[in-house]
């Protein structure tokens, strides 16, 4: 009990990791995380464009989240230029600059002095998913159980672009696959929730990671790290006897606009809704 009233005193931060490159859509006029899908409506009733990203940070502050830092790698300026302090979104948005461009946990981590003692809500700025509760969902559960990671579970069956999830009836998960080629897993994780004890576990295993790289390239200096997917973090956070549960969002789904083809649908899809 005194770990789940510890957990609602604790303020809740969403993280934006924002550093990709967008190669696999570009050349594009914005960064993805502000390309247009659909429209906004205006207290006055007037319309305009809604950016990837907004949708994100509304699901984020439907769930009460207040303040965000969006982490970004140089020359991505006009994402701060568009959302500015967050005021549209009735939000506190910061910014953070990332330099070690190695994948997500690397990103993630850059806000570690800032956010080490706040429970986080990662959220990808260039994925649509459901549903609108997510992080109300995901931060109930935290908040009620012992786990220290909560991860959103989404059926997908395209395992080679998702990071797919076993779990028991129970919620608890045993493994975490980064976009296996063939998968019989029937669910995929799209947003997390996580408590200061697996920021920690992230920080000191990317320490521990950059420790054994600097023994063995020793000697070579133009060896360049690999990139690490989160999912391959929170996979070692369980295998060192860490509780991370799925909670099953079965009427959820997600898009990633990062592939041409998954791009034009979510802009089919959202011309097709009504304002």
């Amino acid at each position: 009990m005194a770990d789940s009233n510890r957990q609602q005193e604790q303020e809740v931060i969403g993280l934006l990791p924002a550093a990709g490159q967008a190669t696999r859509i570009s050349p594009l006029p914005v960064s993805k995380e502000l390309y247009p899908i659909g429209f906004r409506s205006l207290p006055d009733g007037s319309l305009r464009p809604k950016v990837v990203c907004h949708y994100l940070l509304e699901k984020m502050q439907l769930a009460g989240i207040s303040k965000a830092f969006v982490l970004l790698r140089p020359g991505k300026w006009d994402i701060p230029a568009y959302l500015g302090d967050g005021t549209m979104l009735d939000m506190h948005l910061g910014y953070l600059v990332v330099q070690l461009l190695h994948g997500v946990p690397y990103t993630l981590d850059q806000a570690y002095p800032f956010v080490k003692n706040a429970v986080i809500a990662i959220g990808f700025p260039d994925i649509l998913f459901q549903p609108e509760d997510a992080y109300k969902r995901l931060l109930t559960r935290l908040r009620a159980s012992t786990a220290n990671v909560v991860i959103g579970a989404v059926p997908f069956e395209q395992s080679y672009k998702g990071g797919m999830v076993n779990f028991n009836s129970e919620g608890q998960v045993s493994q975490v696959v980064e976009k296996p080629l063939h998968s019989n897993l029937q669910y995929s994780w799209c947003t997390a929730v996580w408590t200061p004890v697996f920021t920690e576990f992230l920080h000191q295993y990317l320490r521990a990671v950059a420790d054994e790289r600097s023994c063995s390239d020793a000697g070579n200096q133009q060896a360049q790290p690999q990139e690490i997917p989160i999912g391959n973090v929170i996979q070692a956070a369980i295998d060192s006897g860490m509780q991370v549960e799925a909670e099953v969002l079965a009427d959820g789904a997600y898009l990633d606009i990062g592939t041409p083809e998954d791009l034009v649908r979510a802009v089919r899809h959202f011309a097709a809704q009504e304002v």
